[in-house]
């Protein structure tokens, strides 16, 4: 059985040759190998460019009432990511609040926030969603609540 990279040697061959003899016809079978390594050739480009992940860390966000919203600075993806067309997928979270001080807390996307269940997890909440676009933690505290340092503000974010 003749090799995927000497298959697509012979196909390579092939074409050029096509090319510097036009009166050479190509047969029926010559033209659909073609015709396959070329899908192959795109389907393997859209699949190395369609699936991913990234990490960031943001800085730490001070809490202080319960009927005001504190937010986190943006977080958006390394440079050079390639996020062209990119959709949301999975998207893992974790914050610390100091022991006993609950807060309540959403991951927000410029569409819409999610509800977060606790200081680590994942969701899927937002797939589907622009996946270049900037997410940040929102937080509130419950009533009668002391301000706190909400800290290791964290994503991980797998896109498509």
């Amino acid at each position: 059985m003749q090799s995927l990279a000497s298959w697509v040697s012979n196909a390579k061959q092939m074409a050029i040759e096509a090319l510097i003899k036009p009166a050479k016809l190509l047969t029926v079978r010559k033209m659909g190998c073609l015709g396959l390594v070329a899908g192959l050739w795109l389907f393997a480009l859209n699949t190395q460019a369609a699936t991913g992940s990234w990490s960031s860390q943001v800085p730490s966000v001070m809490v202080a009432m319960s009927d005001r919203t504190s937010s986190s600075q943006a977080i958006t993806p390394p440079a050079g990511v390639p996020l062209r067309n990119a959709v949301l997928s999975r998207i893992q979270w974790r914050f610390e609040s100091p022991p006993g001080t609950p807060v309540n807390a959403w991951l927000c996307h410029p569409e819409r926030c999610v509800a977060l269940s606790g200081m680590r997890g994942s969701t899927t909440a937002l797939s589907g969603m622009l996946a270049s676009a900037p997410l940040y933690f929102r937080f509130t505290l419950q009533p009668g609540q002391r301000p706190v340092r909400v800290q290791g503000l964290q994503v991980i974010v797998n896109y498509q």
